[in-house]
């Protein structure tokens, strides 16, 4: 198959979130990548970069940018480059989220408000303005997705202040597919199971979350970053054109287990 006949040849987007070669983000780039898209990349800081670099030039990344999400000038002057190199957006995969370790680690009910503020700014609110920011871009509409977990929906031991985190994420993510629906522009949650992942070896007792994923869930096994990759494919491409607010479980069928 050629690149012009690859399923999505011609669509460009933004993947936010690779740390290293196990990131959720990573295996998000890569099968988008091989499925015919161009993607720009971030990544963090300066100390991150020489991990994202590598990466972002096996997937012929045309614009590799600093992005701390907390700072809201390099947010902007990656929406700008975007707009200067491609002039429109066809897809956002918006994968970062943030706790103070004593925050995440502690009650819900001990939760400092700036522990908490942050949690919040970095996890939902970020998408919330990269949104805003891409929605001027998506001309033709578009596809913006975030990442989940089945803690914003049920109480995971030790997951702690981001299950309502999440939780406000995924409403956001209902309501922006609402007001935004009119242009075109498709708004989802994709919820992965637990994933080895650095970001989520944070997580106190982190092992026992997957040795129990792995022996509840009906397929008994962990889902991978290419699981999580196919399903952002789908909801990117143009058979996906149908759906939109709805939060899309990868967990090897975790989720409906009572």
């Amino acid at each position: 198959m050629t690149q012009a006949h690859l399923p999505l040849a011609g669509k460009r987007g933004l993947i936010v979130g690779i740390a290293n070669q196990n990131s959720i983000a990573y295996g998000c780039a890569k099968v988008l990548h091989d499925l015919g898209a161009e993607v720009a990349i971030t990544y963090l800081n300066e100390k991150a970069e020489k991990y994202v670099r590598p990466l972002a030039e096996t997937l012929a990344a045309p614009l590799l940018l600093p992005l701390n999400v907390e700072n809201r000038d390099e947010l902007q002057q990656v929406f700008a480059a975007i707009a200067e190199t491609w002039g429109e957006l066809d897809f956002v995969i918006h994968s970062i989220a943030f706790c103070p370790m004593d925050d995440l680690h502690g009650r819900v009910t001990d939760c400092s408000l700036a522990g908490f503020q942050q949690a919040m700014h970095v996890s939902c609110y970020s998408f919330i303005e990269m949104a805003r920011l891409a929605e001027p871009l998506m001309k033709r509409g578009g596809t913006l997705i975030t990442m989940s977990y089945y803690g914003a929906d049920k109480v995971v031991e030790n997951y702690n202040i981001m299950g309502p985190v999440k939780a406000a994420l995924e409403s956001s993510v209902r309501y922006m597919a609402h007001e935004l629906g009119p242009k075109g522009i498709r708004v989802h949650t994709v919820s992965p199971g637990p994933l080895k992942t650095r970001a989520a070896s944070g997580i106190a007792h982190f092992d026992q979350l997957i040795d129990s994923a792995i022996e509840r869930a009906p397929q008994n096994r962990l889902v991978d970053i290419e699981d999580v990759g196919n399903v952002c494919a789908f909801l990117v491409s143009d058979a996906a054109r149908a759906l939109t607010g709805e939060v899309t479980y990868v967990d090897g069928g975790f989720n409906i287990m009572a």
